[in-house]
């Protein structure tokens, strides 16, 4: 299932974490967060190079690679005090999208069979149509709600004619089956698409979408406290997806659909602080991280630390322990 390492350049693990085969379930039988690779950028609409995601998510950090990052605010350290290993890059032929999604909804679902939350570094976004499947298939359909973060819906009804590509995941999950439409959150929407017709599409099958204007109006907490309350009513857990497009290209510019005027690094940082810390996180995955048309590895370095702030938070979640984000640092 696996290619040992990574797809794309040399071979190296998430910040030096311990290496697991997800054909040999003895490697991961006792962790908690198991990451992967989904090296694929064949269902991009405009720039493609997000395949060489993964490999820039991995090393996006100026650190030691030494398998440990204590977090200056929760007082946890993701990368020990949880079970973090990672599976290295699945073999994604880019010619065939429909196969190299067939075998990431595989993995998600073995991973999730196995007791460990799946985190999946992208590649394009269509790959949200499989990873969040493979967690379904495990514990079971309608049962997983979803927290989304981007510029774009993703809700096409096709893409250039194409089922599945990045502008189409969504509407896949809720027609397939997968989740339902009226535990679905979106949030950072704006630009020119979707048209009408999908708009009320989205309406009908009871999804919330916030637009970014929506978000700067009301406050990004005052969205969260209703978003959670909806992501909780009748689901056992929450799918979290992280397209890197929801922050403004002036901060995230390396990926391949720019949309000007999203949040800032800080806004989507705090925003998965919180969902993490707060919600029964069951998968979550990044996405859209194009390395080529990044900027001092900017884009690179904060999808890294969206992997970390989530991972971080899980394991403060998992103390039990108290987190009051106004609380000074040094009485905590």
């Amino acid at each position: 299932m696996v290619n040992h390492g990574n797809m794309y350049g040399p071979s190296f693990t998430f910040l030096g974490v311990a290496q697991c085969d997800l054909d040999d379930r003895a490697t991961y039988a006792n962790a908690d967060i198991v990451i992967v690779g989904a090296p694929i950028d064949s269902g991009t609409s405009h720039r493609s190079g997000a395949k060489f995601g993964p490999q820039a998510i991995r090393g996006g950090d100026y650190l030691p690679h030494d398998a440990s990052r204590p977090h200056l605010a929760l007082r946890t350290d993701g990368l020990k005090d949880l079970t973090v290993v990672d599976a290295g890059d699945l073999m994604m032929p880019g010619g065939d999208l429909a196969a190299s999604l067939t075998v990431l909804r595989e993995a998600t679902e073995k991973i999730s069979q196995a007791g460990a939350i799946p985190v999946i570094l992208g590649g394009d976004h269509s790959i949200a149509s499989a990873d969040v499947a493979g967690i379904a298939n495990h514990r079971g359909h309608g049962k997983i709600s979803m927290i989304h973060f981007d510029a774009h819906a993703d809700t096409g009804e096709d893409h250039f004619g194409a089922l599945i590509g990045h502008g189409t995941p969504m509407r896949r999950l809720i027609e397939d089956g997968y989740m339902r439409g009226d535990r679905f959150l979106q949030l950072g929407l704006r630009g020119y698409w979707p048209d009408h017709a999908t708009l009320a599409w989205m309406r009908d099958q009871g999804m919330r979408s916030y637009e970014m204007t929506e978000i700067h109006h009301r406050g990004l907490n005052t969205v969260l406290d209703e978003s959670f309350a909806t992501l909780t009513d009748g689901c056992d857990g929450v799918f979290l997806s992280v397209d890197i497009d929801v922050v403004d290209p002036g901060m995230a510019p390396g990926t391949g659909t720019p949309e000007p005027g999203g949040m800032t690094s800080r806004e989507l940082l705090e925003a998965v602080r919180r969902i993490c810390l707060e919600l029964p996180v069951v998968g979550i995955d990044i996405v859209e991280v194009a390395p080529a048309f990044d900027s001092a590895d900017i884009t690179a370095i904060l999808a890294n630390r969206v992997v970390l702030e989530a991972l971080s938070a899980i394991a403060k979640r998992r103390t039990g322990s108290s987190y009051s984000p106004i609380q000074n640092l040094l009485d905590r």
